[in-house]
């Protein structure tokens, strides 16, 4: 039977339904053609300009090396983890295993009798028939018991009557008791001890099913050390000292080894029998791999392990008295695991400086035309103030048109600044002089009423001369300058004060320290005499007591620096803060200052004058007022 065609091409039956497989490959081939021309429109457009050139290209080379080097870092890492892990756990195991053979040590050296060995041989020999012989190994047994603290029995099995003594802690009480175990003699401790060279043995309770062999619960104590004790002469075994160690010096002395999550500790003897073990299962598992024997002295201390789906690193420390071993397994996991952040916070600094380098690249890349470059130097002149900066246009493409935009905008710019300049100007004379027409009517009613009174009770020659003070105040107040020399200053607060001597009489006191060398210094004019008269205002008229004014003048590296001093009762912390705060206000604002119009209006000519460097500042508390002009050396001009 033929296959049926229809009239666009071939059709296939799918799940029962006819599929026509010339509509599906057009479909195909229209996605693709779309995708195409997507993509080469992107390359047009990112290729249509020289800077994305060189930004893709830059982009692409900043990619692979940071990609490389972060990989290349990460390999290095590992092998540093793993290095270092090596390193800082064997110096460590060094150290704790050499404690606990110390440890291992201090027992041995407690087993033997080293000045009493034939007085408790003879005892234990005779102590089934001397009550004195019984009494002296009961003794020798207690003074043993309480010369350590870790320990939790004693027992003394004397071979030839089978028995023991035992000493224990019952009740909150030291206990010798006496019994006899003729299962001791089969013990593999016991053949252990009697077969060693070294007439000792030690006894491990790790593992399940460890019996002590005499009627103790093991489950205290984490090991046993038996001794045999010998006669000096025949070498017949006399009786088997045994000690039962709690785990308190254990604990203590293993606690120096940092321990992690995952991580285990493994104590064994020379012949891999577990005195120590974190988890029992992990050392059934070394046996099964048959690791333990390959934990030998003399190499590199470390081995690699699997034990189940997680691979260890195994760092071992092997005694160099006995051959005790300290093993320690550390899963790769987290040895690596400070190599796996390492190289997550290397990826997010290699973002980081990606995005750094793309910033500079698309700086650099804009800085490398000529045109562009020539451009951005003048427009570099413009912003650091030259307004004569011109661009040269060559061309008419989007550079030539910027550039003519931008020296539009210069000659722009240049004619804005001239109208606003002059403006300033005007301005900024018509303050100076509104400042200066602010003469205090206050103290002119308060001299003329002094003179007033002076002439009225006393009619003495005296009022002419303040008279004439006053005339010279008044003059000097009226006079067009802006700025005098400091000793005209001077001369005008002696008229001035001599003016105010005759309101207060006695209780006004003024002090000088100005150096001659400062008397050709220059200064607004009015300034000291606006810090004078605040003094007066706020200590002389306030109290009833002698108030002494200083004025004093010094040169420091940045300003001159004149103050006015007085002992009088100071501003309160909160009309500081106000008076403080008024000088940061505007100009519109003065009229709302109230009594401290005269600083605020002085702050102001400081700052028109000098610019922002200079300042008045203020330093009040319960005896001394202060107030400083901080002038800078450079003068007026210095603005």
């Amino acid at each position: 039977m033929e296959r049926p065609e229809s009239k666009n091409g071939f059709n296939k039956t799918v799940r029962g339904k006819k599929v026509n497989l010339n509509v599906v490959g057009r479909k195909a081939s229209s996605v693709l053609h779309s995708a195409v021309k997507a993509a080469r429109g992107i390359g047009e457009r990112l290729s249509r300009k020289l800077v994305n050139k060189l930004i893709l290209l830059f982009t692409t080379i900043i990619i692979l090396v940071v990609g490389s080097l972060t990989f290349i870092s990460y390999q290095m890492l590992q092998k540093e983890s793993v290095a270092s892990s090596i390193a800082s756990t064997s110096n460590n195991l060094l150290l704790v295993n050499q404690n606990l053979e110390e440890y291992l040590a201090d027992m041995e050296q407690l087993s033997l009798p080293q000045i009493r060995y034939d007085e408790i041989v003879h005892a234990i020999n005779h102590e089934s028939e001397d009550y004195a012989s019984r009494m002296y190994v009961e003794d020798y047994l207690r003074e043993l018991y309480y010369s350590r603290q870790d320990l939790e029995a004693i027992y003394l099995y004397v071979v030839k009557e089978k028995k023991y003594y035992a000493v224990t802690k019952e009740n909150y009480n030291i206990t010798v008791r006496t019994g006899t175990d003729a299962v001791v003699e089969s013990l593999p401790w016991y053949e252990k001890a009697m077969k060693s060279p070294f007439n000792r043995s030690y006894q491990s309770f790790v593992l399940p099913g460890a019996e002590p062999g005499y009627s103790l619960q093991a489950e205290n104590s984490f090991m046993a050390y038996h001794r045999v004790l010998r006669s000096i002469v025949t070498r017949e075994p006399q009786a088997v000292l045994s000690f039962y160690y709690d785990s308190s010096v254990r604990d203590e002395i293993l606690k120096d080894i940092p321990f992690g999550e995952g991580q285990h500790l493994l104590f064994l003897s020379p012949d891999n029998e577990p005195f120590y073990a974190d988890e029992p299962s992990v050392y059934e598992a070394m046996e099964k791999a048959a690791l333990a024997g390959e934990l030998k002295g003399g190499g590199d201390g470390r081995l690699t392990w699997s034990m189940g789906e997680q691979k260890y690193l195994v760092v071992y420390d092997v005694g160099e008295r006995e051959g005790w071993k300290l093993v320690k397994p550390i899963p790769y996991s987290q040895i690596y695991e400070a190599a796996t952040t390492t190289r997550n916070l290397s990826f997010a600094i290699g973002v980081a400086f990606l995005l750094l380098a793309v910033i500079l690249v698309t700086y650099f890349s804009n800085a490398i035309t000529r045109p562009l470059k020539k451009l951005s130097f003048q427009m570099n002149r413009f912003s650091a103030g030259d307004f004569d900066a011109e661009a040269e246009v060559v061309g008419r493409d989007e550079i030539a048109y910027l550039s003519r935009h931008f020296n539009q905008m210069v000659r722009r710019t240049n004619d804005l600044i001239n109208e606003r300049y002059k403006m300033k100007l005007v301005e900024k004379n018509a303050i100076l002089k509104a400042l200066e027409a602010e003469i205090n009517p206050h103290f002119l009613y308060n001299a003329l009423q002094a003179i007033s009174t002076k002439a009225l009770k006393h009619g003495k020659d005296d009022i002419a001369d303040m008279v004439d003070a006053l005339a010279l105040t008044l003059r000097y107040c009226i006079s067009g300058k802006d700025i005098v020399k400091a000793r005209e200053e001077l001369k005008h607060i002696e008229h001035y004060l001599s003016l105010q001597k005759a309101r207060f009489g006695a209780r006004l006191q003024v002090t000088y320290d100005w150096d001659e060398a400062l008397m050709e210094l220059e200064m607004p004019k009015l300034s000291i005499q606006t810090l004078v008269e605040n003094a007066i205002k706020h200590a002389l008229e306030k109290v009833s007591s002698t108030i002494t004014i200083g004025i004093r003048a010094r040169l420091t590296e940045e300003y001159a620096v004149i103050s006015v001093q007085d002992n009088g009762p100071g501003f309160t912390q909160e009309r500081l803060e106000q008076v403080l705060a008024s000088f940061r206000s505007g100009w519109e604002e003065r009229e709302r200052e109230g009594e401290s119009i005269g600083l605020v209006n002085l702050h102001t000519r400081l700052r028109l004058l000098y610019g922002e460097e200079a300042e008045l500042a203020i330093r009040t508390d319960k005896t001394v007022t202060e107030m400083e002009m901080l002038l800078p050396r450079g003068g007026v001009n210095h603005v």
